[in-house]
């Protein structure tokens, strides 16, 4: 016969949130990552994570973990997947519900991420991860690169006000290859969603290349119409 199952005959599992943290800085896609302050593998690099309180979602611990640490509200956050296998923490019985994060790389709170003993790597330089971390952050790099082609998501890692190439910079650094610089620029301004400035950007050149501010407004009301934002194929 069925075990009958009731609340109080379960045993009690852990929740935690697990977060992939990335940044973009002078053409290279980073991800933030910190060392383990408790055992098991205390010390060793992990991903920004902690347990769910009883009183809150788990969206909400992910969004107060990063204030703890980047001392941002208010970023990008998406809930990537659930990773619940029976022996993925050897510490207990601990389901994690992993969730990415994109953030200004000028933007966070320096002192803070330093105080937490945190530190950027290049995504081909990230260190061996604890437990099934290094498998959340290559999960994350997928739903990364395919969102950045049916959504505009790319903007919420570049400052407020960008070049074109910077913008290309970064769509190259998420789909790791190189991409065709006249189509790059004919497609993404056919969707009429950035707005062009009267400044340039001279860091690069005497010239300059126009700084451009992407128009959040006209792309929310262009989605409720039923826009699709395609960047493929590039």
């Amino acid at each position: 016969m069925e075990k009958k199952r009731t609340y109080t005959e379960q045993p009690k599992i852990l929740v935690a949130t697990d977060c992939c943290v990335f940044g973009f800085d002078k053409g290279i896609l980073k991800l933030l990552v910190f060392r383990r302050r408790i055992d098991p593998f205390k010390g060793e690099w992990s991903l920004i994570g902690s347990f769910v309180d009883e009183e809150e979602s788990v969206t909400d611990a992910a969004r107060r973990v990063l204030l703890e640490f980047t001392g941002l509200e208010n970023i990008f956050l998406e809930e990537l997947k659930v990773y619940s296998d029976v022996d993925r923490d050897t510490g207990a019985r601990c389901i994690s519900v992993a969730q990415y994060a994109l953030i200004r790389i000028n933007d966070y709170d320096k002192e803070q991420v330093e105080r937490h003993g945190a530190k950027w790597f290049a995504i081909d330089e990230i260190p061996n991860l604890v437990l099934d971390h290094n498998v959340m952050v290559t999960d994350a790099l997928d739903r990364l690169r395919q969102k950045t082609t049916r959504a505009p998501i790319g903007f919420e890692l570049l400052p407020k006000k960008f070049t074109i190439p910077q913008l290309q910079s970064l769509y190259e650094a998420i789909c790791q290859r190189k991409l065709d610089d006249r189509n790059f620029r004919k497609k993404l301004l056919s969707f009429g969603l950035l707005i062009k400035l009267d400044e340039k950007d001279k860091t690069t050149s005497k010239k300059g290349a126009f700084l451009y501010k992407f128009d959040h407004d006209k792309y929310k009301n262009l989605e409720e119409s039923g826009f699709n934002f395609v960047l493929k194929p590039l």
